[in-house]
């Protein structure tokens, strides 16, 4: 297989094919062709370009902010100010910015800058204080042969065993907040845990469980190695590659999806218009797929919905109170990049044979322009019965079958692997989907057989690692764990000015108007502040949330609206008080509403890698902003509680969650009378 850009960049700098996020083998090495390296932005939200990439990281070298040992973690487009972008007319001049994060770690000098792209010049630099950037590439390679180099380290292994340490796999993470011993205030730390890997594929089938090593990568050598005593090393590594497998099992017969005609939709640089629908796209690194000026043609006219939509942050905390486990949260997006670790995308295979995949431009840490192939697909599929009915006297039946527009990306962070999907709908619904696959980070465990059945059905407590985890194979368990998931959605419902409601059912209390006792109504409540948006969801209820505008009606005297319907959600199991939850609190809330500020992206705060705050959305709802009639942005988190069992094991098949955005009073009547037979 082709080693990925950021992976071989890595190998150039420290060798060692390992790391927590490390980035895929399906990338491109080499790209013959370079016409990309030659574009230039038509639209003031498209990303950087090849030349606007080397353009900033020349400012910074000029201004004497970038050199040889110096990393840019990110550098993407400073996007401007929505003003600018709604009065910006094709053909009219371009004002382009970079905004940077710099780390100088010889210096210990961690900032962010913004460069002017038509000066050249570093124009903002603010040092960063109380966290760090994310975790590198160079890091993710680099950690593993620090730790293998421990004399410390390697006795631990010996003690398991363990003699040839090059048969073991190490996997780089954040370090989180908790303490260190030897840390000094201020370093730049990553944990390291290990797993025993010998001949075979599957790197994480045979955990070393009871040993973590602290790397403080500015000085490059171990600080502390957690040995919490020996634990037995799984005896085989079950493998899921197709030679390992053996024969596959018959009777499927072939499957086509064909569009000889081609695609219904149309892209144009970074737009995209399918079946009244009209949106831009980006690949960003820390956030992924991010969609910009989503709009539905309406009467001959194109009606804003929303402005800007992406996952502002994710969080995987771990429920096992081990203290080789406590500390584990990963904090996919904000520690490590979902667009930087997206995968190059394979026909047939992430994406449908009928589906059209699209490149990307991103810097990587050392300042150097990379194409990533396939980063994102759009396919359309069927979307099964649109709208029916059968009329039996007329002897008349009328159906549409319906179809969707998918946009797709993928990731890997280390054993977990993400489908993210946008997913457009000709009825005006546009679906969110977050769908998990992978390998279950698992501990090794003395016992080979389950201890929790029998001791469930004699009525006696579970004891041991099985209360917080499943045995998934002989000595493994995989502990409990949560993937949540925050969505921001920066709504323009026909018009920046919106408001936001709350909708619940209930039903009518008995008497004089309910005297059959059937009646039951639909209840809107304003939420007038940044405190009361605040909420969470309730099947009790029905509860979903409506924004609208209130300056607008429609011909049926409707404020225009969308209603977030919610879908597989759960709520959060770690204590309120615990460090990670006071790290990632925009989980203790399903919906945050917040008055727009441009600077207000990601919902745990811009750098939570080793920031003990709780930054991001207790921060921007302090001061309590009004919420009616004003520009607004939606916060969404949803999460799937993951209760790991066998059959996920030794990869898991698909599970996810999600959420959907549906018209309400937005059309006049079914916006999809028009479908054709």
């Amino acid at each position: 297989m082709k080693k990925s850009t950021l992976a071989v960049l890595a190998s150039l700098m420290l060798a060692a094919p390992t790391g927590h996020a490390a980035p895929q083998p399906d990338g491109n090495a080499t790209v013959k062709d370079d016409a990309w390296k030659k574009r230039s932005p038509d639209h003031p939200l498209d990303p950087l370009t090849h030349g606007e990439v080397q353009a900033a990281v020349e400012a910074l070298r000029s201004a004497g902010r970038f050199a040889d040992g110096v990393f840019v973690p990110t550098l993407v487009l400073r996007e401007p100010s929505k003003e600018s972008v709604r009065d910006w007319a094709p053909g009219a001049p371009l004002k382009r910015e970079a905004f940077a994060v710099v780390l100088d770690r010889a210096n210990r000098v961690k900032a962010e800058a913004v460069i002017d792209l038509a000066t050249n010049t570093v124009t903002s630099w603010t040092e960063i204080t109380g966290s760090q950037p994310h975790v590198l590439v160079e890091e993710f390679y680099g950690v593993p042969e620090i730790v293998k180099a421990d004399p410390d380290w390697c006795a631990a292994m010996a003690k398991r065993g363990v003699t040839d340490v090059s048969k073991v796999h190490v996997d780089t993470w954040a370090a989180g907040v908790l303490p260190a011993e030897g840390a000094v205030p201020g370093a730049r730390l990553c944990r390291a845990i290990a797993f025993y890997r010998g001949e075979g594929k599957n790197p994480y089938a045979r955990p070393i469980e009871g040993v973590v090593a602290v790397v403080d990568v500015e000085l490059g050598k171990v600080i502390q190695v957690l040995d919490t005593g020996v634990r037995p090393i799984a005896k085989k590594a079950p493998e899921f590659d197709a030679a390992s497998l053996g024969a596959p099992r018959t009777g499927l017969k072939p499957l086509s999806i064909e569009q000889p005609e081609g695609p219904s939709f149309a892209i144009n640089g970074h737009e995209v218009r399918w079946q009244n629908w009209r949106f831009r796209y980006a690949m960003h690194p820390r956030e992924g797929l991010v969609l910009y000026t989503i709009g539905f043609e309406d009467g001959g006219k194109l009606r804003p919905i929303l402005y800007r939509a992406s996952h502002s942050e994710m969080i995987v905390p771990y429920g096992d109170p081990d203290p080789n486990w406590y500390w584990r949260a990963a904090f996919d997006e904000g520690e490590y990049g979902m667009g930087r670790l997206c995968n190059e995308l394979q026909e047939g295979l992430d994406a449908p044979g009928n589906a059209v995949f699209v490149d990307a431009v991103l810097a990587n840490e050392t300042g150097v322009p990379e194409l990533r192939r396939n980063a994102v697909a759009f396919f359309e599929r069927d979307g099964g019965i649109l709208w029916k009915h059968c009329d039996e006297d007329a002897g008349l039946r009328y159906v549409r079958r319906s179809r969707e527009l998918v946009v797709l990306h993928t990731v890997t962070v280390g054993n977990y692997d993400y489908i993210l999907k946008w997913i457009f709908h000709q009825d005006g619904v546009l679906e969110v989907r977050a769908e998990a696959s992978g390998i279950l980070l698992a501990k090794g465990a003395p016992q080979a057989l389950c201890e929790t059945c029998i001791a469930a059905a004699e009525g006696k407590a579970v004891e041991g690692d099985e209360r917080v985890g499943t045995l998934v194979d002989h000595q493994v368990i995989a502990p409990n764990h949560q993937h949540f998931f925050s969505v921001r959605l920066d709504f323009d419902i026909d018009g920046p000015q919106n408001s936001v409601a709350e909708v619940n059912v209930s039903s009518f209390p008995a008497g004089p108007d309910n005297p059959q006792l059937n009646a039951f109504q639909v209840e809107k409540t304003p939420l007038v502040s940044e405190r009361q948006a605040q909420r969470d969801i309730n099947l009790d209820s029905h509860r979903h949330w409506k924004i609208y505008n209130p300056s607008v009606k429609t011909a049926l005297g409707h404020y225009p609206s969308y209603l977030l319907v919610p879908g597989d959600n759960s709520v959060p199991y770690i204590h309120p008080d615990s460090a990670t939850r006071k790290r990632a609190r925009f989980v203790d809330h399903h919906f945050w509403a917040t008055a727009y500020r441009p600077e207000e992206v990601y919902a745990a705060g811009p750098h939570p890698n080793q920031n003990p705050a709780s930054e991001g959305m207790p921060e921007w709802i302090s001061d309590n902003q009004s919420l009616e009639d004003r520009d607004l942005v939606v916060w969404y988190t949803m999460g799937l509680t993951h209760v790991p069992r066998p059959e996920e094991w030794p990869i898991m098949p698909t599970a996810g969650m999600g959420f959907k955005l549906v018209p309400m009073s937005f059309f006049n009547e079914n916006p999809t009378l028009d479908v054709p037979e």
